[in-house]
């Protein structure tokens, strides 16, 4: 007679896939690129996660992508103002 209060336990089977001859878990579902980026593992404390943000600033990024972003900030910026009407002519000399 079984005991009440437990639950069963689930059945295990030892199964490898027949045509598999990989390394790893074939089973096991993640990005390719998941080894080259530096948020796709999750860190889990306060101290981790500072360290992990702290090495993000230091490395170095992709300068052509640097200056794209500012420029694109910069467009934008002169659009808003632009259609918000404001007057350039205060930062000119009179």
């Amino acid at each position: 007679m079984r005991n009440p209060l437990k639950l069963r336990k689930n059945k295990s089977f030892d199964y490898s896939p027949r045509y598999y001859k990989g390394e790893g878990n074939p089973y096991k579902i993640e990005h390719k690129l998941d080894k080259f980026r530096t948020t796709a593992h999750s860190t889990k404390g306060l101290k981790n996660k500072v360290t992990s943000a702290m090495d993000d600033l230091q490395t170095e990024g992709d300068r052509n992508l640097k200056l794209r972003f500012w420029i694109i900030v910069a467009v934008l910026v002169l659009v808003f103002l632009f259609i918000i009407d404001f007057d350039l002519s205060i930062f000119l000399n009179p």
